[in-house]
């Protein structure tokens, strides 16, 4: 039987425990135990799931989903030593790119999350969608056989660059200006903001293309169709930390492209004054 923990207990841990959960054996891990109300936003359909305290779990487990925010990673790692045996898989389910360097003493993949949903206290709101992007070889080919019969959908990729850039550039128009303007996906129907979104993308295309990713000529207006289908009323990841005053992940996803940019000495205007603004609030928030 393959054990399975899940470390962190927001939104898209808790959303990736439930689609799972068809699975024998998968542990919720967090800060302290605790339960969790999860719903499903389209059926309103609720259900108590349990979490576990990650400092007192002394179990060692096959597979680790790792599905904190980038910044909360360092004080995790510390704990994968107890948790983990030799052939675990630790796969990170963040946000960003640039975290997998830390975990070079362990078989750790980077995946591609596509779960929207927010927590406010001990309530997780489930909007949509339970897929997951991997690299694909032996040990993932096994993994996804093992998870076959559960409700996540597990797409195992030749190249899972092509598809971290391309959430990395999802996640740059949207959360950026979602969380700069402070509102959530109807921000786009200001023309300016709507314009502003544009101009990211494309600027986020050209350091995609000079790291050797290629994409089609209509990338920009295919993201900005995705997020055409995005519910008014749905927020990003970066939205809710900053109306709750938590942390952003700008590091990993504004800051990882503007250092790339500055290495390939890329113009970004765009991309450097958000970058400018967005760490600018993380620091007035005691970040």
């Amino acid at each position: 039987m393959t054990k399975i923990a899940i470390i962190g207990a927001g939104a898209v841990g808790t959303s990736l425990a439930v689609a799972l959960q068809k699975h024998s054996s998968v542990t919720l891990l967090g800060r302290h135990t605790t339960s969790i109300t999860y719903e499903e936003a389209q059926t309103s359909k609720k259900q108590d799931i349990k979490v576990h305290a990650l400092s007192s779990e002394s179990g060692q487990f096959d597979v680790i989903w790792i599905a904190v925010k980038t910044y909360q990673l360092s004080h995790v790692i510390p704990h994968l030593s107890r948790i983990a045996h030799p052939n675990t898989i630790v796969i990170l389910a963040q946000n960003g790119y640039g975290q997998l360097d830390q975990l070079a003493s362990y078989r750790a993949y980077q995946a591609v999350v596509y779960i929207s949903g927010q927590k406010k206290d001990n309530h997780v709101v489930h909007f949509r969608d339970q897929t997951i992007h991997i690299q694909r070889d032996i040990h993932t080919e096994q993994l996804a056989e093992t998870l076959s019969h559960t409700d996540l959908t597990l797409h195992l990729e030749e190249n899972i660059e092509y598809k971290i850039w391309y959430k990395l550039l999802v996640n740059l128009g949207i959360n950026t200006v979602t969380a700069l303007g402070r509102d959530t996906a109807r921000v786009l129907k200001h023309h300016e903001m709507h314009t502003l979104c544009r101009k990211l993308l494309i600027e986020g295309q050209h350091i995609a293309q000079a790291e050797g990713i290629t994409f089609h000529s209509t990338l920009v207006d295919e993201i900005m169709a995705i997020y055409q289908g995005y519910p008014d009323e749905m927020g990003t990841s970066m939205y809710y930390d900053t109306i709750n005053h938590q942390p952003l992940e700008v590091d990993a996803i504004q800051g990882y492209l503007y250092h790339r940019a500055q290495h390939y000495q890329i113009h970004t205007p765009y991309l450097e004054t958000t970058y400018t603004l967005l760490t600018y609030q993380n620091k007035k928030q005691g970040c």
